[in-house]
């Protein structure tokens, strides 16, 4: 029995020492994997089957409206609920069932609703390309994904539409199926259904009328219907058709030779002329549908159901409406129709009108072009990509200088010649054909001119702008160039990207990209919020600063026809042209409140017509009219200036910045704007007075009939004095420059008085002090006390009578040479005063800064026959310095107050109309 259980152990043993082979392990377990995915998809795919919803006979029928809300929650449309023609399968042409079927399911009646060959190569181009690259739905799944179903790229989705198709070849007929699918279809410009379709587009109520062009082109709507619009993209239309005949050929339902007839067809020439009304809002509801097709993958406004919540202001976009209208109480005066020169037809001048709110970018309106949209028209307001002239300066030039260099408004340029495009031979000029020298940034864009513009880029840097101006949304198909700073480069904007961009600088620098929809909810409930975040784009001093410039440039600039009185507005004028076109092919206008932000643009389609005189201002009167009718009983805040901004006083044409003296005249001080940090500290010294000469004293030599006149001055003082003369109170005339301290005036007229005037005048700089004088008197002829007897008792004047200032005390003194005499000193300047004194000189206490006294000497006899006899007055005067003056206010010394502005392009100047005439050059 042991050996028997040893046995046992050792065959156990031998079991364990013979394992499996490795590859039969990984075979199993393999297996195993494989086994627990196909249970695991079977189990999730027979959810998803038991979660799909049921068919419903109603839904089949036709698509469900969306109902389209403003932003106060009121419907004001509903998509679908109209423009539908119900059509039955026997109305339907072989040659449209033949279109349809080979553009959209060519083995539609063989398959039992999904097609196996193009689930195949679904799978096949989904696993190199990701899943949803490549659809394989058949007519039958699309007609339940439009009735059960949402848009969404999910396998489960997928799954339940397959599953929905088969159970509906099962309930309903090929026929049936094709004609729910021809029915509930959308074919752009509000027309739901083949047989609407057919009637918009070729006017034909009969679909057995349907040539096989016309076919072609309606097989080929469904799958881009706004794109191809036969209306506005006849090229695109043409090219879809002969992607639908192709197809035709392909599959064998029509030859060759039936297709290449069929190319030779004319779009335009199938349309009918008859044209329906224009749809209320319709512009706006054209942004609408574009958004939320863009920000909801598959959605359709128009067959989905849905509850779309938007931000139009009904009485903004209707106002906007009427002044693009031709209604004949518009105050808008649009020139007459004008030939263009490529179709020869009679043209419209058009417009393009965005509203947004400054404050969160919500679209309030939007005037997609004159006299509405027709036939899902073009959108001026948001499909435009034109040149935006001088508008773009704030985003390209000045706006990326003050954010990344911290310009301050007073920054100055200089505007001396036309610009030099470099490692090019053009050249960029002024559009008014002048330069003006030194200017600061906020002339150079009140005025619009472009020489400092260019320069502006070209320091900041074209790298910066351009990364300025995507973070406010524009955007750019290729590196920025030079000439895109004004407008006149490669780069194209819309109304509405503009008018984004604008957006930041009136919200703070906070913004986000404008937008019409704030939320969809689908009919089973589910909610999308489409909401954008604000963030911020540029710095608050940034946004602050660029109003600021732009609110002088509407008030005082190119932009006065648009400014609106009383209200606190601001905004930027633009034009642009082009080689061989007279006029200017775009004129703009973009502004802005604390409350709403408004771009115009006006032109024709043809961008080979201008525009000329008055009718480039046109963008002006939208922009007014529209702002004041919006602004109307509704509180508008000014521009709050952040702590980061800094208001400073400089003295006009320094460069760099200075701060006034007490000198500057008031004329030459001006309030610009820096950020906290860079602005200016030291004072100018330009308009500072010079001391005044002292110790004036004017003598007359009586020997050699001459007056002598002396002063004292600084010897270190690098400087000239002017010195002039009046004759008993006549006009004071120059008599010579001198740099010494004394002059000598001969042939003087006996029985005059002089009097004697010195200004000191520096040799750097020419500044001026002030003024200083005395008076002397010549004796007649006959009048020598010693040889006439009749002068006997009469007194000598005082001589070298000089007046001194220093610690608020006033040191007169003079000479005399007489008979003994006391003196008489009268002081008038703070009232009238009169001392006797017996000394030759006197001190004045508590003189007042800034006041100029006259103080005259009377000598009067005291002894014998001179008593009480009174000698000729002398006098002579002084100002007392004033107290120094804090910068930017008016100082002491300032009577004179003109001399003049010496900063170059800074007269305030405008041209006579205060706008663009020819706009910028294109680059």
């Amino acid at each position: 029995m042991a050996e028997n259980s040893q046995s046992r152990v050792a065959r156990r043993k031998q079991k364990k020492a013979k394992k499996k082979p490795l590859w039969k392990r990984i075979l199993l377990y393999t297996g195993i994997i494989i086994l627990a995915m196909v249970i695991g998809v079977g189990a999730m795919f027979t959810y998803f089957i038991a979660t799909a919803p049921k068919l419903d006979a109603a839904k089949l029928q036709d698509p469900f409206s969306s109902k389209i809300y403003d932003m106060d929650g009121e419907l004001f449309a509903d998509l679908g609920a109209e423009q539908r023609t119900k059509v039955n399968y026997d109305d339907l042409p072989k040659v449209l069932i033949d279109a349809v079927t080979a553009t959209e399911d060519s083995r539609f009646f063989q398959h039992h609703g999904v097609d196996p060959v193009r689930v195949g190569g679904a799978i096949v181009a989904n696993i190199k390309h990701g899943f949803g690259s490549e659809g394989a739905s058949t007519i039958t799944q699309q007609v339940v994904e439009q009735a059960f179903l949402s848009h969404e790229k999910k396998i489960s989705l997928k799954v339940q539409e397959m599953w929905l198709a088969l159970q509906l070849e099962r309930d309903y007929s090929k026929e049936e199926i094709l004609e729910m699918y021809l029915n509930k279809v959308y074919y752009g410009s509000g027309a739901y259904g083949v047989a609407k379709a057919a009637q918009f587009y070729f006017g034909k109520t009969d679909l057995k009328e349907l040539t096989l062009p016309e076919a072609a082109i309606l097989a080929g709507l469904p799958q881009r219907p706004s794109a191809y619009n036969p209306y506005q993209s006849p090229d695109l239309t043409k090219g879809r058709m002969d992607t639908v005949l192709k197809l035709m050929v392909k599959h064998g339902k029509i030859t060759q030779k039936q297709a290449d007839e069929a190319r030779k067809v004319d779009i335009p020439s199938l349309l009918t002329d008859s044209h329906p009304d224009s749809t209320p809002y319709e512009a706006f509801l054209q942004k609408v549908r574009k958004e939320v097709e863009k920000k909801i993958d598959g959605a359709d406004i128009y067959t989905d159901g849905l509850k779309i919540y938007t931000t139009i202001d009904k009485d903004i976009q209707e106002h906007v409406e009427f002044l693009l209208s031709d209604e004949e109480d518009n105050p808008i005066q649009y020139p007459e129709k004008v030939e263009d020169p490529k179709t020869k037809k009679m043209v419209d001048m058009q417009a393009g009108m965005v509203v947004l709110d400054s404050k969160n970018g919500a679209i309030r309106a939007i005037g997609g072009a004159r006299g509405g949209l027709e036939n899902d028209g073009f959108n001026y307001a948001i499909g435009t990509n034109r040149q935006a002239g001088s508008t773009m300066k704030p985003i390209l030039a000045y706006g990326p200088a003050i954010e990344y260099e911290k310009w301050s408004t007073y920054h100055q340029m200089n505007d001396d010649k036309p610009y030099q495009i470099p490692g090019s031979d053009k050249k960029v000029g002024n559009w008014n054909g002048q330069y003006q020298g030194w200017m600061s940034i906020r002339k150079a864009l009140e005025e619009s001119l472009n020489v400092p513009a260019m320069k502006t880029v070209e320091e900041v840097g074209q790298g910066n702008a351009q990364k300025f101006a995507e973070g406010l949304g524009i955007k750019f198909d290729k590196d920025m160039i030079g000439t895109d700073t004004i407008g006149g480069g490669e780069l194209g904007v819309s109304p509405l990207e503009l008018a984004g961009a604008y957006r930041a600088f009136a919200n703070e620098g906070i913004s986000s990209e404008p937008y019409s929809v704030t939320k969809v909810e689908y009919p089973d409930g589910r909610t999308v919020d489409l909401k954008p975040k604000q963030k911020p784009v540029m710095s608050d001093y940034t946004a602050y600063m660029m109003s600021d410039m732009l609110k002088t440039a509407i008030t005082s600039g190119t932009g006065k026809l648009a400014d609106v009185p009383g209200l606190p507005v601001v905004g930027k004028t633009g034009t642009t042209n082009r080689p061989g076109v007279e006029g200017s092919p775009d004129s703009w206008f973009s502004g802005y409140t604390t409350n709403y932000t408004i771009s115009v643009w006006t032109g024709y389609n043809n961008n080979d017509i201008g525009l000329s005189g008055d009718n480039t201002k046109i963008p002006h009167a939208l922009f007014k009219n529209t702002m004041s009718h919006i602004s109307d009983g509704i509180e508008t805040a000014d521009f709050k200036k952040p702590d980061s901004v800094v208001e400073v006083g400089v003295e006009k044409g320094s460069n760099p910045a200075k701060l006034p003296s007490a000198y500057t005249p008031d004329s030459n001080i001006v309030t610009e704007l820096f950020v906290k940090g860079t602005e200016p500290t030291k004072t100018s010294e330009k308009y500072d007075k010079l001391d005044p000469v002292s110790g004036l004293t004017a003598e007359y030599d009586k020997d050699k009939n001459k007056i002598n006149v002396k002063w004292d001055y600084d010897k270190d003082q690098d400087v000239s004095f002017q010195v002039s003369a009046s004759v008993d109170g006549g006009q004071m005339q120059e008599l010579s420059t001198t740099g010494d301290t004394s002059m000598e005036i001969s042939s003087v007229e006996p029985g005059s008085e002089y009097t004697i005037q010195v200004v000191a005048i520096s040799n750097e700089n020419e500044e001026t002090s002030e003024a200083k004088s005395t008076t002397v008197t010549v004796p007649g002829e006959g009048e020598d006390d010693e040889d006439n007897e009749e002068n006997q008792g009469e007194m000598e004047p005082v001589s070298g009578l000089k007046a001194t200032y220093k610690n608020n005390t006033i040191d007169v003194s003079w000479k005399y040479n007489g008979p003994a005499a006391v003196f008489e000193v009268t002081v008038s300047g703070d009232g009238s005063q009169q001392q006797t004194v017996n000394s030759n000189g006197i001190k004045i206490d508590n003189a007042q800064p800034g006041r100029t006294y006259t103080i005259s000497v009377t000598p009067v006899g005291k002894n014998g026959d001179t008593q009480g006899a009174r000698g000729e007055p002398q006098s002579t005067t002084i100002t007392i310095p004033g107290e120094e003056a804090p910068p930017g206010d008016d100082g002491d010394g300032n009577e004179d107050g003109n001399n003049g502005e010496q900063g170059g392009g800074q007269d305030g100047s405008e041209n006579e109309q205060g706008e663009e005439e020819g706009g910028e050059p294109e680059g």
